[in-house]
């Protein structure tokens, strides 16, 4: 070979070597600025790169394939997978080959074309690999766990919480109601601040329903356990037969009432207040009052809904104070006394009419003379000098004539005018029906009572029983009486004319529970026997006062 030969081959291989030494330079000095020259020396942008020098690609899932191998592996990715750029101070490698066997196939190239394997991403070009980054920097940062240094185990716990969980399904609990539930719960544990106002508003409505319900079972409970305490209700005043009856006419009151004569009002109220406790004795109305309480339950039994009953009202005038031992004493002999008036000293006719009173019985003979006035019935009581049984399973009323059913005409005319003028009146106007008297509405009361057992076929067991005790003449002038009540649509069941007798004897054989008549010495007459009676102050030959 000749010299001339060997000096080109020389200046080849000289200027070569200068030429990659200033391409290593270049590549350098593009590292740093973030552009690399490629093998034609054209620029291209290096990969971006984390902190830690690891190129950073496109975000895919770790389970799916990269975008640029889709035939290849499917090993998932993980951070030990990242391609780390080549070192840059590792020297680069010349290759005989030409460029165009480093390159990329391109996108239009087969899929066969485009696959490449783990050996063949080894023998790419040092020109077409990346730099290696730079060995990070000493860090306080908390070391990798297990799961991460192993790619694996993490690939494993991925696949498994991919997988569809099987959940058992327990069975279904019972419904409970809220006041069931809320027992689980302390009072304590449901925070107000978590819950609405309007929820907690519903609540408390829930909760006061349920209390209030859980009461009245109780209630009602207690009340199936007692039996005195199962009483039925009061009838509607409308419809029923009010008696008035006063705290004297109804119990024993004489000890009360003399310490209010001697020693004062205060000393009355003081009185009563400390024996509050003790029970009050019988009056002389206490046993018509038991015998109006027995037919009220025998209508009750045969008319269920029955309103037109007896109505016991305790009318009195004493004060508020007085009122506890009055129902104490009430309460203690089962007596269905609902309705109570304690006028605090005030007279108490006024409130006759307010109750819609169809007979008051009171020991005043002053407040019984006010009530008759104000065209009310009314009796003063008197109770009998010794004891006397009475029947409890009937209610027995005696009644006399004049005065009382009948007006005061007659009896007028016999004080007037004599006996034999009387006779000749009463023959006269036999067939002229007697004015009525002031107890003759709470007769046609009775008798519209006994109607009603007669309708279910108990006349022989009727509860009530009507006596007319007179001391008129049969023959005389017992006719007119007969008529008039006839007249009135009345039925009397035994109609007894003395012709002057004395009363007393008949009326102990009858055992009435009271007895009204307008004379007072047939009163005492029958007092003294053993009779309760009324007396009833009508008529302008009333001379008697209390």
């Amino acid at each position: 070979m000749s010299q001339t030969s060997l000096k080109q081959k020389k200046n080849e291989t000289g200027m070569r070597s200068s030429k990659e030494s200033l391409d290593v330079d270049k590549r350098r000095d593009s590292d740093k600025s973030g552009v690399r020259l490629n093998t034609q020396g054209s620029q291209e942008s290096l990969p971006k790169t984390d902190s830690r020098g690891y190129v950073v690609r496109n975000q895919w899932s770790r389970t799916s394939r990269s975008p640029s191998i889709k035939g290849g592996s499917e090993e998932p990715r993980s951070k030990n997978n990242a391609v780390k750029l080549p070192n840059s101070s590792t020297p680069s490698r010349t290759s005989s080959t030409s460029p165009s066997q480093h390159d990329s196939p391109p996108p239009s190239a087969p899929p066969s074309a485009r696959q490449s394997t783990p050996t063949q991403q080894q023998s790419m070009p040092l020109d077409s690999r990346p730099p290696t980054p730079p060995e990070p920097e000493p860090s306080h940062r908390r070391p990798p766990t297990k799961t991460q240094d192993n790619p694996e185990t993490r690939t494993q716990g991925i696949m498994r919480s991919s997988q569809p969980r099987d959940y058992t399904l327990s069975a279904p609990i019972e419904w409970k109601s809220y006041s069931q539930r809320r027992m689980y719960y302390p009072p304590g544990q449901l925070e107000p601040d978590c819950m609405s106002q309007q929820q907690q508003q519903e609540e408390e409505e829930e909760e006061e329903k349920d209390d209030e319900e859980a009461y009245w079972e109780s209630l009602k409970k207690f009340y199936e356990k007692v039996p005195s305490c199962s009483r039925p209700r009061p009838p509607k005043p409308k419809h029923a037969i009010t008696i008035a009856v006063s705290s004297r006419a109804l119990f024993n009151m004489v000890d009360a009432r003399k310490v209010y004569e001697e020693e004062g009002l205060e000393k009355y109220m003081e009185y009563q207040l400390n024996n509050e406790n003790v029970i009050l004795t019988p009056g002389p109305a206490f046993r018509f009052v038991k015998a109006l309480q027995h037919v009220n339950a025998r209508l009750r039994e045969l008319y269920p809904n029955e309103q037109d009953l007896f109505d016991i009202v305790l009318m009195t005038n004493n004060h508020a104070q007085v009122g506890v031992r009055l129902i104490n004493s009430v309460n203690h002999y089962g007596l269905l006394i609902d309705r109570f008036c304690l006028t605090g000293g005030k007279s108490p006719i006024g409130y006759l009419k307010a109750y819609l009173t169809n007979l008051y019985l009171s020991a005043d003979s002053e407040k019984v003379q006010e009530a008759i006035q104000e065209g009310i019935a009314s009796a003063k009581m008197f109770d009998g000098a010794k004891d006397m049984a009475y029947c409890d399973t009937q209610l027995r009323v005696a009644f006399d004539g004049d005065a009382v059913l009948f007006s005061d005409e007659s009896d007028h005319i016999a004080t007037k005018h004599g006996l034999d003028k009387f006779f000749q009146h009463e023959s006269l106007f036999e067939n002229k029906p007697l004015a009525q008297g002031p107890l003759k509405g709470f007769l046609e009361d009775l008798g519209r009572l006994q109607k009603k057992f007669y309708a279910k076929n108990e006349r022989l067991l009727c509860p009530i029983r009507t006596y007319l005790v007179t001391a008129r003449s049969a023959a005389s002038s017992g006719a007119r009486v007969l008529k008039t009540l006839r007249r009135w649509g009345l039925e009397i069941d035994e109609a007894l004319f003395l012709a002057g007798a004395p009363k007393g004897p008949i009326l102990m054989k009858i055992r009435p529970h009271i007895f009204f008549d307008d004379h007072m010495f047939h009163i005492e007459g029958a007092q003294k026997l053993g009779t309760i009676a009324a007396h009833v102050p009508y008529g302008h030959s009333q001379k008697y006062s209390a």
